[in-house]
């Protein structure tokens, strides 16, 4: 079954973010397969490096070899410098302060819909498209922004901090589509790219170690692993490279006076370098009643009043049922029904009702 992609019966000009993956390819075919008058355009938002963990050059090669066989056009444009200073400078300055950013959020909103969006205006496009899992629908009040029908694929999470006006002129023709579908279409297609598998983590970092990344460009000076009364157990390798929550790469091990289970992050004291670490994946200083965020990115009329709505606290987590209360500030105070484990500041609280994402913040800090 094909997904409903919005046909053109005035040859619109559509430029088509093509990434050198089998999702925007797909989203091109839909496209001219509608109607559409598609163009390619392909991002550059990193330099290459010398040891080839970033895959910029071979994207771009799959990218050419997708427009020659739809017989389009495939323009270039190069973001690196702002991909630097609005993402790639907010992501260092997170770690350095203690927290775990998502990178991919801010690109969305800075890069992918800023100014690629711009530059696709700039060629004379009338919508920029990209082959995202999600769906947006123009509405009387303006865009709204809906979950993708795939439930293992759906990116609406990294989508909420998209300024809301951005997404009026933007196509997502894969948001009614499961991923098997899309690479089926490109097998039957004959798109060279059907069984390319899908690109993980993020580009200036590659396949390479996330240690030997990270250590290139914040201080990651050892210290004191301590337990929640104090006691010192063994000594961290640096704060950024833990997340709250995590087991592995604590390298513990058996500790006299302390029972044999595993050890988790609960806590980072970056203003004594310290790593907090209790024993039980179920224990109480790992899970959170309250959570709030810095300023909110409203993808609908913001609210004033307490309500009541979903939300997801990290990517693939279940909606969770919440109270939220809008505060004068513009953030938010987000209460679950059940207390959260392992809530992260650096990560984005997403707020939804049903399938609508309402908008979103980066989490700053949480109560137990």
């Amino acid at each position: 079954m094909m997904p409903p992609v919005p046909a053109s019966t005035s040859s619109i000009k559509t430029l088509v973010a093509l990434s050198g993956g089998v999702d925007s390819a797909v989203a091109a075919l839909l496209l001219r397969r509608a109607g559409h008058d598609v163009e390619g355009l392909f991002m550059n938002n990193w330099e290459e490096d010398e040891e080839g963990y970033c895959t910029t050059a071979q994207d771009f090669q799959d990218a050419r070899a997708v427009a020659r066989e739809l017989g389009i056009p495939l323009h270039s444009v190069d973001l690196s410098a702002q991909y630097r200073e609005r993402v790639f400078a907010n992501f260092l300055a997170e770690y350095r302060a203690g927290r775990t950013p998502n990178p991919d959020i801010l690109c969305n909103r800075e890069i992918k819909f800023g100014d690629c969006l711009a530059h696709a205006l700039r060629l004379g496009a009338q919508c920029l498209a990209t082959g995202h899992y999600a769906r947006i629908e123009q509405q009387a009040d303006g865009p709204a922004l809906l979950k993708g029908r795939d439930p293992g694929k759906d990116q609406s999470y990294f989508l909420h901090a998209v300024r809301r006006e951005q997404f009026r002129q933007v196509l997502m023709p894969l948001g009614d589509l499961h991923k098997a579908q899309v690479r089926e279409i490109a097998r039957e297609a004959g798109l060279p790219v059907f069984a390319k598998r899908d690109s993980t983590g993020i580009c200036f970092i590659g396949e390479r170690p996330f240690r030997e990344f990270l250590s290139q460009y914040v201080d990651t000076s050892p210290g004191p692993i301590e337990t929640p009364e104090g006691t010192v157990i063994g000594e961290h390798q640096g704060l950024p490279f833990y997340t709250l929550g995590q087991r592995g790469g604590i390298h513990l091990g058996g500790q006299r006076g302390f029972a044999e289970a595993p050890w988790y992050v609960a806590a980072k004291r970056p203003e004594r370098n310290v790593l907090v670490v209790v024993q039980g994946q179920d224990h109480p200083l790992l899970f959170t009643r309250t959570t709030y965020t810095g300023p909110v990115n409203w993808l609908v009329s913001p609210p004033a009043l307490p309500f009541e709505a979903g939300v997801k606290l990290r990517y693939r987590q279940q909606d969770q049922p919440a109270t939220i209360t809008p505060q004068p500030d513009g953030s938010l105070r987000i209460e679950p029904l059940e207390p959260q484990r392992a809530v992260t500041p650096g990560q984005s609280a997403v707020i939804y009702v049903e399938d609508r994402c309402l908008g979103g913040g980066v989490i700053t800090q949480t109560d137990i």
